[in-house]
């Protein structure tokens, strides 16, 4: 692995990561409806509560993705999240044929993503939470 990573591969990466979970995020804040019809499907208990909860943590996470704050916190934040939605939302072993396929290329999209959440997380400086220290990136933190 090279010593040194160009900063605007890293910084392009980060936010296209956060833009993943931004624009779904604010959809579902602002259209609930299909998403708690598909969140049902599956079998989610008390979805329109959970949709909203995973709303925010999109929102919030894709911003400090974006601002280049926490990131590892959000990172590994956003790992978490689809180790969640991969378990209860692509659950491709409880269908067949074409829903089956399709949950099973989500899924596998997902682990792609989270894999490069993982290496954006082994990127960023690990910071202790702060809300006084949210107004510094983390490029101009020092660990």
């Amino acid at each position: 692995m090279p010593s040194k990573v160009p900063t605007i591969y890293v910084t392009a990466g980060r936010i296209l990561l956060a833009l993943y979970f931004l624009l779904p995020g604010v959809a579902k804040l602002l259209k609930p409806a299909s998403q708690v019809t598909m969140m049902e499907h599956h079998n989610i208990p008390a979805a329109l509560p959970l949709l909203y909860v995973a709303g925010a943590t999109q929102v919030i996470g894709a911003l400090l993705l974006i601002a280049n704050r926490y990131v590892r916190f959000a990172a590994l934040g956003f790992v978490l999240y689809i180790i969640v939605i991969n378990a209860l939302m692509h659950d491709f072993w409880n269908f067949t044929g074409t829903e089956a396929a399709h949950e099973i290329q989500n899924f596998i999209k997902n682990l792609g993503i989270l894999a490069g959440l993982l290496v954006l997380a082994g990127f960023s400086p690990k910071r202790k939470l702060n809300i006084k220290s949210l107004q510094h990136s983390d490029g101009a933190h020092k660990t």
